[in-house]
């Protein structure tokens, strides 16, 4: 299956034309796939007529798939697929994170084990807003200068899904809570394929730096904060029915814009495991 690509940045991700998800893909054009996703940390399909079934297959080639925590937002044919929507069936909301603004932020970052990536498919857009920009925190930790990272490398924050929900989304139940306690995490965290590093810090899921006082911890992650929205670092996508965009969560953060809350909006997204011993030649 021959494929080509187009950067969308100068700096990091890349649109691979030429792939239909449904299509059985062969072992040699899914790793150069793999390689282009992982070198340039989010990767773009466009045109997909999406089957759930070919979701499912096709993330699965990157890792073991996670069921999310909020099992109330799974598809329920499908409970690999997460809903992100604000799609009202029988008086029910149907999907998680409805039609508000959404905040930077790493998927499951809170997880004692983070997941490794994500791919959100559009199904259904609204008549206006709801565009996902993304955040390449490689790229943003290379541009620092070395007192910069020093500063950096060896401090850890903690991740806090409750701290998220607080702001941007609804309370998990006991049983949820308890699967979800906050965790440590590095500030800096090496990528498990690459070995690049990566800034591994947001505003929505990183309330504090962990052994720091609460004025130095503001201090500094405020000034990350800043750093790593600088323009150079993101990409902002306007969404086409038919696109699917799979990110890499150890080098990337992401956001959404508000959009028409009187329009359905309905995306179906995978959460991906890191293989164990996986190797990708670079």
């Amino acid at each position: 299956m021959p494929i080509s690509t187009r950067p969308l940045t100068d700096s990091f991700g890349v649109e691979i034309q030429g792939v239909d998800l449904n299509a059985d893909i062969d072992e040699d054009t899914f790793a150069e796939i793999e390689r282009h996703w992982y070198e340039n940390g989010i990767a773009l399909f466009r045109g997909q007529a999406f089957t759930e079934p070919a979701i499912i297959n096709f993330c699965r080639r990157f890792g073991e798939l996670e069921i999310h925590v909020r099992e109330e937002y799974l598809d329920p044919h499908y409970p690999e697929l997460l809903r992100v929507s604000n799609v009202v069936e029988a008086g029910r909301e149907v999907g998680i994170l409805q039609d508000k603004e959404l905040g930077w932020h790493h998927d499951q970052s809170y997880m004692k084990e983070p997941a490794i990536g994500s791919m959100l498919c559009a199904f259904t857009l609204p008549n206006w807003g709801g565009d996902t920009s993304f955040a390449n925190l490689a790229v943003a930790y290379e541009a620092l200068d070395d007192q910069a990272k020093a500063r950096l490398d060896g401090r850890r924050v903690i991740h806090s899904y409750s701290y998220f929900n607080g702001i941007w989304s609804v309370p998990t139940n006991d049983t949820q809570t308890n699967r979800t306690p906050d965790v440590s995490q590095p500030m800096v965290r090496t990528h498990p394929i690459t070995g690049r590093k990566a800034i591994y810090v947001d505003p929505a899921m990183v309330p504090m730096i962990d052994g720091d006082d609460e004025e130095e911890s503001r201090e500094l992650l405020d000034e990350l904060f800043e750093w790593i929205i600088k323009p150079e670092f993101v990409y902002r996508h306007q969404w086409q029915p038919g696109d699917a965009i799979l990110w890499d969560n150890a080098s990337t953060m992401h956001r959404r814009e508000s959009f028409d809350p009187h329009s359905e909006r309905l995306m179906k997204r995978t959460t991906i495991r890191p293989k164990p011993a996986l190797a990708v030649p670079f």
